[in-house]
């Protein structure tokens, strides 16, 4: 299995460019392991089953874990609104832990600019945790939130009297028995961390990041740097045949892993099928399968797990054609019996098919974050940030459709949803962040 797995992790990661990669696959009761490649191009060291790849956002099932432990103990209420407990987060009097974890709070996807030079949790989130900076509602929509995220970790600072890093290390690592590196703060852990690279297809380059861009205030979001080994095994813990998934407890992992969205209007389309306490749910088959992802500076990391069956894999890779290889893996994945949940979403419509109602024109925010659709020149639809065209919209009779960056750039799935009520147009959803329509706009772009 391992040299099969070996071979194939080569051959794909060469494909795509990517400097180095790990992947393990847990099927039948069997944990295998490969590496391959370098952790930084420029020195040529190599990649170990050990080395740790900054693994972004999937640093947040580790805080969701942490915080339904402090549920387990009877600390934290999850349905209760949390301005007892966390006394400087104002939107605490309509917002739940619950919503938290499964991104139904209402709160911005993103901090605001300049916002993040702080590294004082409670302060930041005094300032920015207002009821008023609610982007939706709480409980009624999904909505991707690195800020829900953050206001989880300073959630168990107050209830533990720990920092973030500290009780993430106390509470759940040390006794799982893991050891992380980290990719921002002052200590970065003892672990050897691969760089992310930047691939530059045009002048035959691979260019090393030396640092991920990642401000300390958001820890709790995506600072950790774990191996593929680390995520694999932290997957095994929800497992149903572990019948002791120290120290998670089994009820614990078991409502990690149920979906919270059956009473939300617009879910979390591009991004997967439903979402638990910290964990997307994707459907493959008969399967669901769990999992996260986690991109960050030239890194993508991806780990997917099948809670009833026992199956799992994870990869990580540190050049930004990590999620190209990941899709690539899919179809060899599923060859050896391992559902993934990623499916292909609708490609493009042919130039011409389709023309955009103009309904879909005008402005959308979420947060601070805002910017409008317009008409392009040739009748389509652009996405524009500051006056300036970001990438084209090639929408689809459904509303659904693909952003493509402008100058070739990545491709992102998205779509309008309109409003239950009244049938017009009222957000735009790009990767499970959703907008709201502040004001409507005609006309061609600038």
């Amino acid at each position: 299995m391992e040299d099969r797995l070996s071979r194939t992790l080569a051959q794909l990661a060469a494909e795509h460019r990517v400097p180095g990669a790990q992947l393990v696959v847990v099927l039948e009761g069997e944990r295998h392991s490969v590496a391959y490649g370098v952790r930084d191009a420029a020195t040529g060291a190599p990649v170990t089953r050990d080395t740790a790849f900054p693994v972004g956002s999937l640093t947040k099932p580790f805080t969701a874990a942490l915080a339904m432990m402090l549920v387990a103990d009877g600390d934290v209420d999850l349905d209760e609104p949390m301005r007892d407990q966390l006394p400087e987060f104002g939107a605490g009097r309509l917002v739940t832990l619950r919503q938290l974890l499964s991104h139904t709070s209402g709160l911005p996807s993103d901090l605001p600019e300049g916002s993040e030079r702080t590294t004082d949790r409670a302060r930041w989130v005094a300032r920015h945790g207002r009821e008023a900076d609610l982007a939706h509602r709480p409980g009624t929509v999904f909505s991707y939130s690195n800020v829900g995220y953050l206001v989880a970790g300073r959630l168990v600072e107050a209830v533990t009297g720990m920092d973030w890093r500290e009780a993430l290390e106390a509470v759940l690592l040390a006794p799982f028995g893991r050891r992380p590196g980290y990719v921002t703060g002052p200590d970065r852990g003892e672990r050897t961390v691969a760089l992310g690279h930047a691939v530059q297809a045009a002048r035959d380059r691979v260019v090393p990041i030396p640092e991920q861009d990642l401000p300390e205030v958001e820890m709790p979001n995506g600072s950790l740097a774990l191996s593929a080994e680390d995520l694999a095994a932290f997957a095994e813990l929800y497992f149903a045949g572990c019948r002791d998934p120290r120290p998670l407890g089994r009820a614990t992992a078991d409502d990690m892993c149920f979906d919270q969205l059956a009473a939300v209007r617009i879910g979390p389309y591009g991004m997967a099928d439903g979402w638990g306490l910290g964990w997307a749910r994707y459907e493959d088959g008969p399967a669901d399968v769990y999992g996260h992802d986690g991109t960050g500076d030239g890194t993508s990391c991806h780990l997917r797990f099948d809670p009833v069956c026992g199956n799992a894999v994870a990869l990580t890779a540190n050049g930004n054609a990590g999620a190209a290889l990941w899709q690539a893996l899919g179809p060899r994945l599923r060859e050896l019996g391992l559902p993934v949940g990623d499916r292909p979403e609708p490609g493009p419509p042919a130039a011409g098919e389709f023309r955009a109602p103009d309904g879909c024109l005008g402005h959308y925010a979420n947060g601070d974050t805002e910017f409008a659709v317009v008409r392009g020149a040739d009748g389509g639809l652009l996405l524009s940030f500051g006056g300036q065209p970001h990438a084209e919209l090639l929408c689809r009779p459904d509303l659904r459709f693909v952003m493509r960056e402008l100058g070739g750039g990545a491709r992102s799935p998205g779509r309008f949803v309109t409003d239950q009520d009244t049938g017009r147009i009222g957000h735009l959803q790009i990767t499970g962040r959703l907008a709201a329509r502040i004001k409507d706009e005609g006309g061609p772009a600038a």
